[in-house]
């Protein structure tokens, strides 16, 4: 083992490869500003922030393995040791996450088998409470309502994970479920509204997905309308943002995203103003405006550096750094950018060997950027990567990832072309 591995003691919430990235910078005598200026004093460029430094000494994200490089020297530790302590830490997170999903998947098998069986046990679980207060006509309590609220944020982050098809019916469900409680919220009404407004506006994203444009109009109106009843703008932003993507025109979508824009001005919005201002980025490169893009995409990685995608607006956890490096990624190979192919570097290593949450969409991105901007052999090996990890993890974007990468693919790649035709059926 390393020598210079932390003696600090670790808590359930601590992972030993954070709590060694902070003891390696306290030996140092750097603060996280210090280090950040010693990093990238490495690199000779601009790779990490402050901001970053305490995301990492926290456990939110790991480094990719270049910023561990340039860790390692400016710490003056072992690289290899550094590298292997890294692999070590996202192997524990992978796990972790498949801990959380048969968890969830016991308590919905739970909560169904009470359903049917009329089992009273079920009230020990948040949904049973739920249903039993809703069966005697009584107001929904605290724990239920949260249970409520944080099923809605989880919604969103699996849709990373999930099929349109397979999500679209666990989010109707959910937003029944709300529908049912509003009610008898009582105080929690707001709270509910709001979620409720998140559930509709992911229902929404999804049956555009489907195909069903008319139908998620009518989910991102009733997101408006929760945010209207709520007194809770950045919930619109949410439903503008989401309609962006639709098939509508270029100037039209961006009068969406400046309204969008508008609603998360103000404290607590960091993460949402991030990922407002990145999809401006995209349709003004898709316009061909490079100056009014690239200041879009600064404005963006501006507030992302300090948003905190955990602790905001439970809807914005979807918002990862691999969701940043996608439109990044986007911006800069639509524009043909000089910056591409370092932007191509840092996001693949960041997705490390274990495919994260949101990697199919980075690499789909990825694909999308490298063939856009001329580099044709890495665009197509990227692209094999990505058909490979989009069948094994079909998701809500990855199918709209397909589809621009086929309509990009040379002549001759008919075994790939066929896969990608594969992922958009």
């Amino acid at each position: 083992m390393m020598g210079f591995r932390p003696r600090t003691e670790v808590t359930l919430m601590e992972d030993p490869f954070a709590l060694l990235l902070l003891q390696l910078r306290k030996k140092s005598g750097r603060t996280q500003e210090q280090q950040a200026d010693a990093v990238n004093a490495v690199s000779g460029r601009v790779t990490v922030t402050r901001r970053e430094i305490s995301r990492y000494e926290h456990g939110e994200t790991i480094p990719t393995n270049h910023t561990l490089g340039y860790i390692a020297v400016a710490c003056g530790v072992p690289y290899e040791e550094l590298l292997r302590e890294a692999k070590g830490a996202r192997t524990r997170r992978a796990q972790a996450r498949r801990r959380r999903e048969h968890e969830e998947d016991m308590k919905r098998r739970m909560l169904l088998e009470g359903a049917v069986a009329g089992v009273t046990a079920a009230a020990a679980e948040p949904w049973g409470r739920l249903a039993t207060a809703l069966r005697r006509g009584t107001r929904v309590d605290e724990i239920s309502a949260n249970a409520l609220i944080e099923r809605a944020a989880d919604l969103h982050v699996q849709e990373l994970d999930l099929s349109a098809r397979l999500l679209q019916h666990k989010v109707e469900s959910h937003l029944d479920a709300i529908t049912a409680a509003l009610p008898h919220a009582g105080e929690h009404e707001r709270a509910l509204t709001i979620a409720a407004g998140e559930t509709a506006a992911l229902a929404g994203w999804v049956a555009w997905d489907l195909g069903e444009h008319t139908r998620a109009n009518s989910y991102y109106k009733v997101t408006a309308e929760c945010a209207a009843s709520a007194g809770h703008p950045p919930l619109r932003a949410l439903a503008l943002t989401y309609a962006s993507y639709g098939d509508r025109p270029s100037q039209r979508k961006l009068g969406l995203l400046r309204q969008a824009a508008q609603d998360v001005r103000g404290r607590g919005n960091a993460t949402a103003t991030a990922w407002v201002h990145g999809r401006y980025a995209e349709e003004a490169a898709l316009l061909g405006d490079s100056s009014e893009a690239l200041k879009a995409l600064e404005r963006a990685r501006f507030a992302y550096d300090f948003a905190d995608h955990t602790r905001e607006q439970p809807w914005v956890r979807f918002v990862t750094p691999y969701r940043m490096d996608s439109l990044t990624l986007s911006v800069y190979g639509q524009l043909r950018r000089s910056e591409l192919s370092t932007t191509a570097d840092d996001a693949v290593a960041r997705l490390g060997s274990s495919l994260p949450d949101g990697g199919v969409v980075v690499l789909g991105d990825l694909a999308v950027a490298l063939l856009r901007g001329g580099s044709l052999d890495q665009g197509l090996d990227v692209s094999r990567k990505f058909v490979a990890a989009a069948l094994a993890k079909p998701n809500t974007m990855g199918k709209e990832r397909a589809r621009v990468v086929a309509s990009l693919l040379p002549m001759g790649e008919r075994d790939l072309a066929y896969h990608l035709c594969q992922l958009t059926a």
